[in-house]
């Protein structure tokens, strides 16, 4: 055992070393003059470090994770760089990096099989984060690049202005820049927050969930949690009407393009394409963390298991809702920009209860029948003209159309894959009835709809709804 150890000290220490050795090699290029300079030589430093990491930790199978003031300086070229190439490059590795040498991964117990969270205390972040605030004593050549709450908050409102900005407006590097950052920090915090997940579902250790990042940003009392809340939904929202205008062709036209190209933009606005999409998928899956994260702490209270110092927030699920039903401009672009099905078909679903009777449910009992999904409730307020016609006056018949055939969507997509990969069923009692069943409720809705007022027009969006429900219909016959 004796003899063990020795060799295990033996073999730490060798580790030790190498590791050593190779951030005095790679740092060497960070020390050199042409690297602080905006110059080639400086950019070719810059892409040679990128390389050497990358080379020494990445490419062997068995490759010593890069040291905290290699991976830090790796963010400071993503934060400072002004090329696409070294965004690109950066970004690309911090990710592998993260992916590589988690902060926080699932091992398995010896004894029972049982599985136990592990979490390195001492990797990097790019977070200032200490138990309960944010820490502005972080040491570092380069801790000026980390994110403390109000950083991050100032960070996503510039996001969500940028969202609203014409597209012309967004061909530069700092906009490419800025989007492809916010990717790596969302990533940072889903590496740190679905592994607890995980393990929480099993042990019901609400410590585990307490002690993530993401809440940990979300409950300082230096940020006015609502207001970010609602700087994220209007980037979805902006980014989304963007693609809506792609699609349609109105904002990339060649005008735009050849602009770009006289600007000596056209590489970065041939990326800002695909990274203004990726970019609205980060902020969609931000957003269903913190509403899974709500989920997960409302089942801690119920259990007791919460303290005042866990706080007091309004779910965002909720701010989501009241925000939607303020502004309906904002319904078509949300829409059309959040994806998750199973969070879309719950927030749709109690837009609809707030103008309609709340549906009647049956008890549920051992041999009876299954009580009826929440979608299913609010399709059966369109059995007849009367409650339908009370639904237009309140909705709009557009706004009806439009979250018809987005619910009817939302709800095919979760027949077939039940719920999203990575994430919890926290709403157990969505899915109900067959595809069958639920395409002649939504024929049925229209139907109501233009028999109760004939000078109703059905939408694309809704046309194309009719065609799913009859396509189902006439396969399943």
């Amino acid at each position: 055992m004796e003899k063990r150890k020795n060799i295990n000290a033996c073999s730490n220490r060798r580790v030790k070393i190498n590791r050593g050795g190779m951030e005095a090699n790679t740092l060497a290029i960070l020390d050199s003059d042409e690297f602080h300079k905006d110059s080639q030589e400086s950019k070719d430093d810059r892409l040679d470090f990128l390389e050497a990491v990358r080379t020494a930790s990445i490419v062997p199978e068995d490759g010593p994770a890069p040291t905290e003031k290699m991976v830090e300086a790796v963010f400071h070229i993503l934060r400072q760089g002004k090329s696409v190439e070294l965004i690109m490059s950066s970004y690309e590795l911090l990710n592998e990096i993260q992916k590589r040498f988690p902060q926080v991964r699932i091992s398995e117990s010896s004894d029972n099989g049982s599985h136990e969270l592990v979490v390195v205390n001492e990797a990097w972040l790019p977070f200032m984060v200490s138990s309960d605030v944010m820490s502005n004593e972080r040491e570092g050549k380069y801790s000026s690049d980390l994110f403390d709450i109000n950083g991050f908050h100032e960070f996503i409102q510039g996001l969500a202005e940028l969202a609203y900005k014409s597209s012309s407006e967004r061909q530069d590097i700092e906009s490419l820049r800025n989007m492809l950052l916010f990717q790596y920090l969302v990533n940072v915090l889903g590496g740190d927050f679905i592994p607890r997940v995980n393990v929480y579902k099993e042990t019901m250790n609400w410590n585990l969930l307490r002690e993530c990042i993401l809440n940990i940003l979300l409950s300082s009392r230096r940020v006015n949690y609502k207001v970010l809340m609602k700087d994220c939904l209007s980037t979805i929202c902006g980014l989304s009407q963007y693609h809506a205008g792609i699609v349609d062709g109105s904002d990339c036209s060649e005008t735009s393009m050849e602009k770009s190209s006289e600007d000596h933009n056209t590489d970065v606005a041939f990326a800002l394409i695909e990274v203004q999409k990726t970019t609205c998928r980060a902020m969609e899956n931000l957003m269903i963390m913190i509403m899974e994260f709500d989920v997960f702490k409302k089942q801690a209270e119920m259990k007791n298991q919460t303290s005042r110092a866990d706080g007091v927030r309004t779910p965002l699920a909720e701010i989501i809702l009241d925000e939607l039903t303020y502004d309906r401009d904002l319904l078509p672009s949300f829409l059309q920009g959040f994806s998750a099905s199973k969070w879309k078909l719950e927030i749709i679903v109690q837009y609809f209860l707030k103008y309609t009777a709340k549906p009647s449910t049956r008890t549920r009992s051992s041999n009876g029948p299954r009580e009826d999904s929440p979608f299913i409730g609010v399709l059966k307020s369109f059995s007849n003209s009367t409650t339908t016609r009370n639904i237009i006056k309140k909705m709009d018949a557009d706004i009806v159309q439009l979250l018809l055939s987005h619910a009817f969507q939302a709800y095919l997509s979760m027949s077939s894959q039940q719920h999203l990969p990575g994430m919890s069923d926290c709403k157990d009692d969505v899915i109900d009835g067959s595809d069958v069943e639920l395409s002649k409720k939504i024929i049925a809705a229209f139907n109501s709809l233009r028999s109760t007022d004939e000078n109703i027009k059905i939408s694309s969006l809704g046309k194309e709804a009719l065609f799913t429900a009859a396509t189902i219909l006439s396969t399943s016959s």
